[in-house]
């Protein structure tokens, strides 16, 4: 089962430059990276909509909306910004300089969250073979951007 979930994040992370290149190029066909940001997401929401209708997928009660945490609104912001953010920088990095920076800064981050064990992470500590695995990562971005 796990070699599924693996499978399923290597086809995610596939479709990443894929998907920063088609919005770009979206960009620059509208003239905006903003206005492309926003038919990627409505698109996005039109098809997670039909998803959730096909599988009927339960809505949740006003009372569960209502409880949330004002912070988990946050995603969809984050989302917004990455997608505009890609759009903007992919056409002026390329695809390797761009995923690549991107890949550290979540290696990076991702240590710090998984040590810690925020927003649900299970704590894993920082050990030096993680250290130096992000070390590599951005030597690699380094020698991309260089190169």
């Amino acid at each position: 089962m796990k070699l599924y979930y693996i499978l399923l994040a290597l086809a995610a992370g596939i479709m990443m430059p894929v998907q920063a290149g088609v919005n770009a190029v979206l960009g620059s066909h509208l003239k905006t990276p903003f206005l492309a940001a926003f038919v990627s997401f409505s698109v996005g929401t039109i098809a997670l909509a039909t998803l959730c209708f096909l599988l009927r997928v339960p809505l949740p009660g006003p009372g569960v909306v209502s409880k949330l945490p004002l912070w988990l609104w946050t995603g969809g912001i984050m989302g917004a910004f990455f997608v505009t953010t890609t759009i903007i920088l992919a056409p002026k990095l390329g695809a390797v300089a761009l995923l690549g920076t991107l890949v550290a800064a979540q290696m990076a981050a991702s240590l710090i969250l998984d040590h810690f064990g925020l927003i649900g992470y299970p704590v894993q500590q920082v050990n030096v073979l993680r250290l130096l695995g992000v070390t590599f990562l951005i030597l690699g971005v380094i020698l991309i951007q260089k190169y």
